[in-house]
């Protein structure tokens, strides 16, 4: 079963440290851009072509599925972190979101995605296993986000410069493969074929 870091205090201590030096650039909660999701004719094939499609987070939970399910009928507005209605609230969401719903349609797909890093391993030069989801502060400032959203990553080669909480790109063939970690439970799996640092549409980081 995967824990947030409210319950991993000393496996995550790192993690926080490495995530203060981004304070400032993102807050918690946000998501990188991306071109929006546009269902037209296919471009014209190019040779330079990539084989990864860029897909949104969106697609990788049932168009049915409402994440927010659980807190219906409450007024969160109205409870403080002091009331037991509002820690009840929030444990029946994070059961609901760690069994949150794959799409299968998805399975097998290669894929192009943008998200930052929950390293699982080292960091900084050896970074080869981490987790990648929709929104900074996930598993680190916030519990993890629905395991429909986190993808678990391994990537080919050790990466270079890249902590927890940094926003990359990564390549692959993502698999439905539900994993659980100490940082969340995953509903994908992918071995990247790349990671690179991210870049929204007018190249900047």
């Amino acid at each position: 079963m995967g824990h947030s870091i409210f319950d991993n205090r000393n496996a995550t201590a790192a993690l926080k440290a490495s995530v203060a030096a981004q304070d400032g650039k993102y807050n918690t909660g946000d998501r990188l851009q991306q071109a929006p999701l546009v269902v037209s004719n296919p471009p014209e094939p190019t040779v330079a072509q990539s084989p990864f499609k860029e897909i949104q987070w969106e697609e990788l939970a049932p168009a049915s599925w409402d994440p927010m399910k659980p807190f219906k009928g409450i007024d969160l507005n109205k409870l403080n972190d002091a009331d037991p209605r509002a820690d009840a609230a929030l444990q029946k969401a994070k059961e609901y979101w760690k069994n949150a719903p794959i799409n299968p349609a998805m399975n097998g797909k290669s894929i192009k995605i943008p998200g930052f890093v929950v390293s699982l391993d080292g960091e900084g030069e050896r970074l080869k296993e981490f987790l990648l989801v929709p929104y900074f502060g996930g598993c680190i400032h916030v519990p993890p986000p629905p395991a429909n959203q986190i993808i678990h990553v391994n990537s080919v080669k050790a990466i270079k410069g890249v902590r927890t909480m940094d926003a990359v790109w990564i390549s692959g063939v993502l698999n439905v493969k539900p994993t659980s970690t100490q940082m969340g439970d995953a509903g994908y799996s992918m071995v990247a074929q790349t990671v690179e640092m991210y870049k929204d549409s007018d190249g900047k980081q």
